[in-house]
């Protein structure tokens, strides 16, 4: 759900500009005389809200503002200081970036005191006063803010600590330093304030007496997340441990109190299953560890006493030879996307793992001519505010390198509408995908003007970054936006935002719980300094104190907000409430009418893990039901987590109402129920019918929905569906013993943003890195890229057979220009399966899908175009089951079907059911004759190089020329053909040159006017070309 966009931006880290030097040509850096460049960045860090970051070389410390990037402060130290403690190593910083600290060459740590001066600036923006060009109000609140100027940043020195047994790694937190010392091998904790006595006494434990640790090993990499209070330790022999911490011994040398309790969760089997570094992602409860193969062995985190399991491997882009070892790895703040830095490289994965963009796609050779360090290797690399950039510090080089990412909207704000639309977000824009209302064959385009790129207001941005979620409403016509307090919403249509005039007003609330279109009405659940609402905002009217329609209370903070069906309105509370609320919309006015809620202790046990909310209900009581029982009669759909769960509702002996729950999905990055997309219900029923075999298919199937009852999720490596949703609430009741139904499994090798049902395909977004030798510059590319999903869905029913649902589905879906192509695709991945596996007669699918292709039209045209991907070994498994080629031949051809014709005339030739090149002549003069007959030069040209490979004397093809009535023009041996045979003007004639038998062949069809301005036109083959020629 991440790509990278762009080019980066550069900052120089030092004043004085180092130019990399290479040794002999070779791309990597020289290493002599880098060690003790002063102006070589060692290290980086990121405060933890993400405002700040700091770096340092071998000398000086420098501290960053992120929006925008400034230097705000840097401190140089001094050469007495040098001496004595060893030139700089790397940087640390308290999450609240009040304190640095920097680690020493000789083992010692510098502290500095980072503080801000809110009245004084660093920078401030001068204008011209004699610009008197009349601003808006937005402009002017914009150009106020950017004059308010950066504040200052003091850095002062604090203290210095001295680690007397060897720093091995070290940890800043909240409360206290973590050092892992080496000799001996112990972990101290050093707190930032003194005690109660004026001491800051650290508390020590060896690992020798931690009975979790195996022996004689040192931590050489901690990584520690407050959300999931946990860290990852790493030790020399390449083992990984979940680390949890105990409480502080309430006595010196007291070992009641362990410091430290753990689990060791990765084994290495041998030298490259190593563990290097760690990554801890708490919004999925991952723990990710970088081998020395390259590869990331991912675990999911149940608990943090021992369920800890693989849940799956990220192999490197290429090899290991081509990548380096793995020097970084990052999880974005939401938790969609995991960065690896390579010593040559760098590449991304979503979350469960499909592959995203990667620095090794481009040209080592004019990356490193243009001195492009970003793509050649990572020293360290984290995530700025809200994931929306990557900030890159390169091995060997003085540069800072800030790569803007592009995220889907759905990683803020999961709804059914930001699931169905593609929805790009970046730093400063929206990038809205816009093709999804146009013909077939244009959304499929990877056209880069079906992108609508929409800029966000400076003032908007200025006092409200960073972006929080964004939302499309259902038809595509709006877009909402939250920042980091208030909202703002913008037409597609008029390219008109529409954002508070009052900034007291805006940053009254703040969006919290997500938000979601009613038509053109904004639903937002907002928190404000007391109370926890429902917002209701018009599109019609403008923001402000009085803009507000409706104004529902709730007694909790919400965790996500949901539409479903027509007029539902979904609340799920952090009191694990799921509240219903029904849109009551009339002419004037439009109100929230909460009619049910569902509790749900126990059931769920943290509501603050669900990321989506929705839930089924049976087609009676969507009919005829009433609104306030639809919580008895509900199935409701939650991903928690990564899982997918499923409660029904069922009354027990005393008439209460209870739930059971069923996990039907893992790994789940996000879902789609079909029936939460009204826009796609009301675009499908408009589909007309082309199938002749819907009137023999039984009434009660006529009124099935299809796949507009399908279930659909994304896993990380397949895109997954069920086809109906009733089939599955079924199968889930605790009242059957059946499993769930099998989905059905469709790979895609980009990114699938979203499942297009009208149009049959799956649509995704994939990145390129583009280079060109014009420029001395590389950046990413979008590209809207589209998988059709039919083949699969009508395997799953003829493998079923279920051949009444199969041309249910046909017929909702013939009208699409490409429907035959995805028969054929269907033929063709069937074919080659039995081919590469051939299962016993009784199990064979083929039969049943030839038979069922058999009633299309455009059968013919679909069997012989199969024969044109398959080898020539396919063949014979294919027309096991279908009459002769001959056969084939005689039907295409008496239907006029002449290309066809041309196509089953190969096959009878290769598979000799001819029996002989004079058959082989004789078929082909009967078709060349139907082609002359209807004109079409294109099919005769291709017809003479076949009669060319059956001889190459030209024999064949000469005797053919006169049975068809071509006569001699020339000497030249050119051939032409009266204007009675070829239907041509009166003025024309046509005449056919033989194809060479040696040498490079070329056929031309010369039409040559009878008067002096005679004028032809050539056709050559494909291999050759086309070119046009005077006759």
């Amino acid at each position: 759900m991440y790509w990278p966009l762009g080019a980066p931006q550069i900052y120089a880290a030092a004043t004085q500009r180092r130019i990399p030097v290479r040794v002999n040509g070779d791309d990597d850096y020289e290493n002599e005389a880098s060690e003790n460049e002063p102006s070589v960045l060692l290290g980086l860090r990121v405060s933890r809200n993400g405002h700040l970051f700091a770096t340092i070389t071998t000398t000086t410390m420098t501290v960053w503002q992120t929006s925008p990037v400034v230097v705000l402060a840097s401190i140089t130290r001094s050469k007495k200081s040098l001496q004595n403690y060893g030139h700089n190593v790397s940087i640390l910083l308290r999450p609240d970036s009040s304190i640095a600290v920097v680690q020493t060459q000789f083992g010692f740590f510098v502290t500095y005191t980072i503080t801000t001066d809110p009245s004084a600036r660093v920078y401030r923006q001068l204008h011209d006063r004699g610009n008197n060009r009349r601003q808006s109000v937005v402009d002017r609140s914009a150009t106020e803010e950017e004059r308010n100027g950066v504040p200052e940043v003091s850095v002062r020195f604090r203290m210095v600590i001295k680690v007397d047994a060897g720093i091995g790694k070290a940890l800043a937190l909240d409360d206290e330093l973590v050092v892992a010392t080496e000799k001996p091998a112990a972990v101290q904790c050093i707190s930032w304030t003194p005690d109660n006595t004026g001491q800051n006494k650290p508390s020590t434990e060896l690992l020798s007496r931690m009975t979790w640790m195996q022996k004689r090993s040192t931590v050489v990499d901690m990584v520690y997340d407050r959300g999931m209070s946990l860290a990852v330790w790493i030790t020399d022999d390449g083992r990984a441990y979940a680390v949890t911490r105990g409480s502080k011994p309430s006595k010196e040398n007291d070992a009641s109190n362990k410091l430290f309790r753990g689990y060791e969760f990765h084994t290495p089997m041998d030298t490259t299953d190593t563990a290097l570094n760690a990554a801890i992602n708490a919004k999925f409860s991952l723990l990710a560890v970088a081998c020395a193969s390259g590869k990331i062995s991912v675990y999911s985190a149940r608990d943090y006493v021992g369920s800890i399991t693989l849940s799956h491997t990220l192999q490197p882009p290429t090899s290991l030879s081509s990548t380096g070892a793995i020097s970084s790895i990052s999880y974005s703040p939401d938790g969609y996307c995991l960065f690896a830095g390579f010593e040559r490289g760098w590449a991304f994965w979503s979350v469960y793992g499909k592959p995203g963009g990667s620095s090794f796609m481009g040209d080592r050779a004019l990356s490193n001519k243009n001195s492009e360090g970003w793509l050649l290797g990572i020293l360290e690399g984290f995530w700025l505010t809200g994931g929306s950039a990557i900030l890159i510090a390169c091995p060997r080089d003085d540069r800072l390198w800030i790569l803007e990412m592009a995220k889907s909207a759905v990683t803020g704000c999961f709804c059914a509408a930001n699931v169905a639309r593609t929805v790009l977000l970046t730093s400063s824009s929206m990038m809205v995908y816009r093709g999804y209302e146009l013909p077939q064959l244009q959304t499929i385009s990877a056209d880069a003007s079906l992108w609508h790129h929409v800029q966000i207001p400076k003032a908007f941005l200025a006092n409200q970054r960073p972006l929080r979620c964004a939302v499309i409403s259902s038809d595509g016509h709006y877009v909402a936006l939250a920042g980091r307090r208030g909202l703002a919403h913008y037409s597609v249509s008029s390219g008109r935002w529409k954002t508070f005039s009052d900034s007291e007003v805006e940053n009254a609330f703040v969006v919290r719980g997500g938000m979601c279109w009613y038509q053109h009405i904004l639903i937002a659940a907002v928190e404000t300094n007391e109370n926890h609402e429902l917002r209701l905002y018009s599109r019609e009217l403008g923001l402000d104190r009085s803009s507000v329609v409706h104004v529902e209370k709730l007694p909790s903070p919400v965790v996500i907000i949901s539409l479903s069906g027509q007029d539902s309105l979904l609340v799920y509370t952090y009191e694990n409430i799921l509240y219903h609320f029904v849109i009551n919309a009339s002419s004037a006015t439009v109100s929230l009418v909460r009619v049910g809620q569902i509790a749900l202790n126990g059931i769920v046990r943290a509501p603050a893990r669900v990321r989506a909310v929705s839930w089924i209900l049976p087609d009676h009581q969507l009919r005829d039901g009433d609104p306030s029982q639809d919580v008895t009669h509900a199935s409701v759909i939650f991903l928690v987590d990564a899982k997918l769960v499923l409660l029904q509702s069922s009354s027990d002996e005393d008439r209460g109402l209870r739930y059971d729950m069923r996990v039907i999905a893992n790994n789940v990055e996000y879902f789609d129920l079909v029936r939460d997309q009204v826009h796609v219900l009301g675009i499908q029923d408009q589909l007309t019918p082309g199938t002749p075999l819907i009137e023999n298919i039984n009434v009660e199937l006529q009124n099935d929905h299809g796949l507009k009852d399908s279930l659909w999720f994304f896993d990380g490596a397949h895109v997954q569906c069920w086809m109906d949703v009733e089939n599955l609430l079924e199968s889930a009741s605790t009242e059957n013993d059946r499993g769930l139904p099998q989905t059905v499994l469709i790979s895609t090798d980009f990114y699938p943003s979203s499942i297009v049902l009208n149009k049959g395909v799956i649509l995704g977004v994939d990145t390129d890195l583009v280079q060109r030798r014009d420029v001395n510059f590389a950046f990413f590319r979008l590209g809207i890229r589209t998988q059709l999903f039919l083949p699969q869905i009508l395997r799953r029913y003829l493998s079923l057979s279920d051949l009444n649902a199969a041309t249910i589905l046909c017929n909702q879906y013939e009208p699409l220009p490409y429907f035959p192509h995805a028969l054929e695709i269907l033929l063709y991945t069937v074919l080659e399966d039995e081919v590469e596996s051939p299962p016993a007669s009784s199990d064979a699918l083929l039969p049943f899908v030839i038979s069922f292709l058999s009633s299309f039209p455009s059968y013919l045209d679909i069997l012989v175009q199969c024969t044109r991907k398959t080898e020539v070994r396919s063949w014979r498994t294919l027309f096991a089951h279908l009459p002769s080629p001959r056969t084939l031949f005689e039907t295409s051809l008496a239907k006029g079907m002449l290309k066809t014709a041309g196509g089953y005339l190969l096959v009878l030739h290769t598979l000799e059911e001819a029996g002989s090149a004079s058959s082989d002549s004789e078929q082909c003069v009967r078709l060349l004759q139907k082609a002359k007959e209807s004109g079409d030069w294109d099919l005769c040209k291709e017809l003479a190089r076949f009669l060319m490979a059956l001889d190459e004397s030209g024999n064949e093809l000469r005797k053919a020329m006169q049975k068809i009535g071509f006569q001699p023009a020339h000497s030249s041996g050119e051939y032409s053909v009266t204007k009675e045979s070829a239907n041509q003007s009166p003025e024309m004639t046509i005449r056919l040159k033989p194809p060479r038998p040696n040498g490079t062949r070329r056929y031309s069809v010369l039409y040559e006017d009878t008067d002096d301005n005679a004028e032809s036109a050539s056709a050559t083959s494909a291999e050759d070309g086309s070119r046009a020629e005077d006759g």
